[in-house]
């Protein structure tokens, strides 16, 4: 039998921890993405050429740092990361310490996001503000962050999306979560039923964000 409903139905409780452990992960690796890679996502798009801060070499070196991250394949980077997940948490498996790769791989690539989305802001406006004598941080309080709001909650509903896909992997060496479970019942015990219920839950969790997402950005976006 492909799909097992009573083998489902007992396998619930498992399946609703790996969920929490999932959100989780998601929770505290989102957090920390949107307090350091919004920041970060300003500094280099308000230093790149052109704009109003403009440092050609802490930009350089700062993209290239950022760059450098996003290069490296999640599952290598998590491995890479045992040393300082266990510095940081004490441990190297668990939901917890899965989400200190999980924030690392989550910074610059919402940070490059935010940048895209602040690029999309007309630079009339961010000249009109200069020219009336408004301070970096007033454009960016009063200007960048509001007409490029809706930009940027598309960018958190991507990194979001991104969470559950690098979520998922991180349960390859234990890091707990629907991933886990897939691995540990799903593939190494030949669970069908398992296999097929967390691709449903995952599917669906992507869909949910998505739609959530795209609502938000649409009834915010003034334009």
């Amino acid at each position: 039998m492909l799909f097992d409903f009573e083998h489902f139905i007992s396998m619930l409780p498992d399946i609703w921890k790996a969920f929490g452990e999932t959100l989780l992960m998601i929770g505290i690796s989102l957090s920390i993405s949107l307090i350091i890679g919004l920041p970060l996502g300003i500094i280099l798009f308000v230093t790149s050429k052109g704009l109003f801060l403009r440092n050609r070499f802490f930009n350089g070196i700062l993209g290239f740092i950022v760059n450098l991250v996003r290069s490296v394949p999640y599952i290598i980077l998590l491995v890479a990361l045992f040393p300082l997940t266990k510095i940081l948490v004490g441990d190297t498996i668990g939901p917890v310490a899965a989400s200190v790769s999980l924030s690392v791989a989550a910074i610059p690539f919402f940070a490059r996001l935010v940048e895209t989305s602040m690029r999309e802001v007309d630079k009339g406006v961010i000249e009109a503000s200069i020219a009336v004598g408004a301070t970096p941080w007033m454009i960016i309080r009063d200007v960048l962050l509001p007409e490029a709001k809706s930009g940027i909650i598309q960018g958190v509903t991507m990194t979001i999306i991104s969470l559950v896909a690098y979520s998922a992997m991180a349960g390859i060496v234990g890091g707990g979560g629907i991933g886990d479970l897939a691995i540990r019942f799903g593939y190494y015990r030949y669970d069908n039923t398992i296999m097929i219920a967390t691709v449903v839950i995952l599917i669906v969790i992507v869909q949910i964000i998505q739609l959530s997402g795209d609502a938000i950005s649409k009834a915010i976006d003034k334009r």
